[in-house]
C-alpha cells in the first residue's frame, strides 16, 4: 500500500513542476520579440503609463477590473454595496463604458448578486478591449499561456505541501517491521523535486503573474521602496479587496467571492 502513495506523491510532483515548466517556457516565448524585429512605436518599453483599469487588469485580470468599477462606483455614491454581497443602483446614469455595462448588468430592477455583475462585466466589450490594448502592448499574457506562472508555482506548493501527507498516509498503512526510514526515504525524493522546483521559481521566475508580462509587471505601481503611500484605489487594483479601508465594501467583495 505504502508503494500506492510514493506512486501517487510522485505523479503530483512531477506533473506540478512539468505544469510550472511549460508555463514559463509559453510566457517566455510569448513575450520574447521576434528574431529580427525591430522595435516598433507601441512597443511595451515605450508605453505611456498605466490607467487604473490596466492596472487592475494585469494585476487580478478582469474580475480585479470589473471590482474596482464596483468599488469606485460605491466610493462615489452611485451604487449600494452590501456587506450579503448586493449591488443597488443609486445613479442610473453611467459616466463611461464600464460604468455602463455595469448599469446593464444589474438590470432594470436596479438590485442584482455582486458575482452576477462581475461575471457579465468580464466578457463585456469594454473589459476586452483593455485585454487586447494590453497583449498587444506586450504588457499582458495572451489567452493561450495562462493559466500563467502564478498559478502553476501555487500548484508546485501544493504538491510540496501533499508529498508529507502522502508519506504519513504511507507510513501509517505500512505492514508492521517496515522500515519506515528507508520508506520515508523514498518520498525524500517527490519532497525534493517539488521544493527544488519552488525555489528556482522563486530566484528566476518572481515576482510570479498569471496576467502581466515581465514588461507589465516592471510598469506597475511599486507597494514598497516608494516615499509616498500609493492611493487607495491604486492599492486596490493591484492587491484586491484586502487593500480596502472600508468594512463594508471590502465585506461586500469577500462575501461574493472576491
Amino acid at each position: 500500500m505504502w508503494l500506492f502513495f510514493f506512486l501517487l506523491a510522485s505523479a503530483v510532483a512531477a506533473l506540478s513542476c512539468a505544469l510550472l515548466c511549460r508555463a514559463a517556457v509559453a510566457t517566455a516565448r510569448t513575450t520574447r520579440p521576434a528574431p529580427g524585429t525591430a522595435p516598433g512605436p507601441c512597443t511595451a518599453g515605450d508605453r505611456a503609463g498605466l490607467t487604473l483599469h490596466e492596472v487592475a487588469y494585469l494585476s487580478g485580470g478582469p474580475h480585479r477590473l470589473a471590482d474596482l468599477v464596483l468599488v469606485l462606483m460605491a466610493q462615489q455614491r452611485r451604487l449600494l454595496l452590501t456587506d450579503t454581497g448586493w449591488a443597488t443602483v443609486v445613479d442610473p446614469v453611467g459616466k463611461d463604458a464600464f460604468e455602463r455595462a455595469t448599469l446593464t448588468a444589474i438590470g432594470p430592477e436596479g438590485q442584482c448578486r455582486i458575482p452576477q455583475i462581475r461575471d457579465t462585466l468580464v466578457g463585456d466589450a469594454a473589459v476586452r478591449e483593455v485585454a487586447e490594448r494590453l497583449v498587444t502592448d506586450g504588457l499582458a499574457l495572451p489567452a493561450a499561456v495562462r493559466p500563467g506562472v502564478a498559478t502553476a508555482v501555487r500548484l508546485v506548493q501544493g504538491a510540496a505541501l501533499a508529498v508529507p501527507l502522502f508519506a504519513a498516509a504511507a507510513a501509517w498503512m505500512a505492514p508492521a517491521g517496515t522500515d519506515n526510514g528507508l520508506l520515508l526515504g523514498w518520498f525524500a525524493l517527490p519532497l525534493i523535486l517539488s521544493l527544488g522546483t519552488w525555489a528556482v521559481a522563486r530566484f528566476e521566475l518572481h515576482p510570479y503573474s498569471d496576467w502581466a508580462t515581465d514588461a507589465g509587471g516592471r510598469k506597475l505601481p511599486r507597494t514598497s521602496g516608494s516615499p509616498a503611500p500609493l492611493p487607495p484605489l491604486t492599492s486596490f487594483a493591484l492587491r484586491g479587496p484586502t487593500a480596502l479601508t472600508d468594512p463594508t465594501l471590502r465585506a461586500a467583495l469577500h462575501s461574493s467571492g472576491a
